[in-house]
């Protein structure tokens, strides 16, 4: 075939491939444009307020995370064993409120959100267009706490704080794809970065008035769980009593709540019931490198059995690039930036009774809900100042980075 010809039909052959594949390339830029933003858990309310997730955190919307209260009252009400357990949950943990949402992650396209329900002992998926449930997964158990999802946005964790147990759910169908056993209570989950392992961290008995010292042994079999997140075998257990007990605390407790990796994974920062303060663990050493204590409020109550379920401080997070730590100090009534190198801690910004903190969507701001106040403050990592409050709903929580829409401005409807 003569060379002139060759080159020609390769022209066509060139031009029908573009042709096919540039409506492809179109769907995907169709695809609706996503607005980052920060989800906050109104736990008393039964609500979720959506703000910006950086500059003046105005709020752009709310969900009712409750549509279908009515029928999941009815079933309570039917059954004597869930109503006990439905009212021991108001009169514990929820300081005589129910407690309707503790966590929540949207989920990867932006068009629902994933909301844990303590009181409701389950996990349900809303549609941000209309308000309405797509799927429910009730928990093994009576009670659904904390949640963490994977890198990718396709798994959800969730505790089963009554039945010592981690769900691990398809985000999108509610199926469950593997559980896994723990200790006592287990609260907090995190994925590693790489979304191979999934870390548990279990709190033992926070409800009862047992919290002297020496009775720390009622609180019951306190522990980190590592899995492995494709199997959900156990990869390794973490104690932190020895830890705790070589550094010479044996006094305090090793309920190990809120915590937060470094960016490489090599160390974890974390909390314990009645500290006001947090600990360095290096992964590798497996040992406790580092004490924090911070300042004591003079006006905190000494009487432990008046804290918070058996919380001091709860609430920690990291800057993005690792150099800084956020903590909020709940029963202690601020929030502060620490410098991770040096451990001092900046300015003590007032809150009232902090329940969480997380970073704003460009990392420069530590954001902490103040459950006290019904509203969300963000404190500026540089500084240790703080920048702006926002009121939101009723008994703030969890505030975790998300995505809408872009023209998402408030679901409407229910179930």
């Amino acid at each position: 075939m003569p060379v002139r010809r060759t080159r020609y039909l390769c022209a066509i052959a060139a031009t029908l491939v573009l042709t096919v594949t540039a409506p492809t390339a179109a769907t995907a830029d169709s695809s609706p444009a996503l607005r980052e933003v920060l989800f906050v858990g109104n736990n008393w309310d039964g609500t979720a307020d959506v703000i910006e997730s950086t500059g003046d955190f105005a709020r752009i919307g709310r969900i009712d995370v409750i549509p279908d209260k009515a029928e999941r009252m009815a079933e309570i009400n039917a059954d004597p064993i869930r109503w006990i357990y439905f009212m021991a949950i108001r009169s514990g943990v929820g300081e005589g409120h129910d407690q309707f949402v503790d966590d929540m992650y949207s989920t990867p396209d932006g068009t629902s959100v994933v909301v844990s329900r303590p009181s409701f002992a389950d996990v349900v998926s809303l549609d941000l267009a209309t308000g309405r449930v797509n799927w429910r997964f009730p928990v093994s158990g009576y009670r659904s706490d904390h949640m963490a999802v994977s890198p990718d946005g396709k798994r959800v964790a969730v505790s089963a704080s009554t039945s010592n147990t981690v769900h691990v759910l398809d985000i999108g169908t509610g199926e469950e794809l593997g559980s896994f056993k723990t200790g006592d209570k287990p609260h907090e989950n995190v994925f590693s970065n790489d979304g191979t392992y999934i870390w548990n961290m279990s709190i033992g008995e926070v409800n009862t008035a047992l919290d002297a010292t020496w009775l720390d042994w009622t609180k019951g079999d306190r522990r980190i769980t590592v899995v492995d997140a494709t199997t959900f075998r156990q990869v390794k257990v973490i104690d932190m009593r020895d830890r705790l007990d070589a550094i010479g605390l044996k006094d305090h407790s090793d309920a190990v709540r809120p915590a937060a990796f470094s960016p490489d994974e090599s160390k974890l920062y974390f909390q314990v019931s009645f500290f006001n303060g947090f600990f360095e663990y290096d992964v590798a050493t497996d040992r406790i490198t580092r004490t924090k204590t911070l300042p004591e409020n003079p006006a905190t109550n000494d009487d432990r059995t008046t804290w918070v379920n058996d919380s001091r401080h709860h609430g920690i997070t990291m800057k993005p690039d690792g150099t800084k730590l956020c903590v909020a100090g709940t029963m202690d009534d601020y929030a502060t930036v620490v410098d991770r190198a040096t451990l001092q801690q900046g300015p003590l910004v007032t809150a009232s009774k902090p329940y969480w903190a997380t970073v704003s969507g460009d990392g420069r701001s530590c954001v902490v809900s103040e459950s006290g106040a019904d509203r969300v403050t963000a404190i500026d990592f540089a500084t240790g100042e703080k920048t702006v409050s926002v009121p939101v709903g009723d008994h703030p929580q969890r505030v975790r980075l998300g995505h809408v829409e872009a023209d998402w401005s408030g679901a409407e409807g229910g179930q």
